[in-house]
């Protein structure tokens, strides 16, 4: 069983900057992958980054390119997604996504290589 906790949501204002966490617990994370997804009301949840456990590799939204980053603390269970230049069409609630244990898996945009889900945090940008 895998547990995802997410935390550092907030209300910012637009051209603030947040970081994002996501600690894992319950599971070794050889061979597969952590990131990120977002839901914004009335839309549907989109993909924004990954990052592949043992080697690094990243994978971002292209719209997202450039103001988020995906970084991983291995030591620490732990994927961060530090956000720039927050603009207000990137409020939404983001959730920490895992694939499933001891498995690698394509990383795509789809929802389709996800296990496990955190229980989300807010991200709220004012302009």
């Amino acid at each position: 069983q895998v547990q995802l906790v997410e935390s550092g949501g907030g209300l910012v204002q637009a051209g603030d900057s947040l970081r994002l966490s996501c600690t894992a617990s319950g599971r070794t994370f050889s061979g597969d992958a952590m990131g990120w997804f977002r839901q914004a009301p009335g839309k549907e949840r989109e993909f924004v980054a990954a990052i592949r456990w043992d080697d690094g590799s990243t994978y971002y939204a292209d719209s997202l390119k450039g103001r988020f980053t995906v970084s991983k603390d291995n030591a620490k269970n732990t994927v961060y997604l530090q956000m720039n230049s927050l603009k207000p069409e990137d409020t939404a609630a983001y959730y920490c996504a895992a694939g499933p244990p001891d498995t690698v898996v394509t990383v795509t945009t789809s929802q389709r290589w996800v296990g496990s889900w955190g229980q989300g945090t807010q991200v709220t940008v004012s302009s």
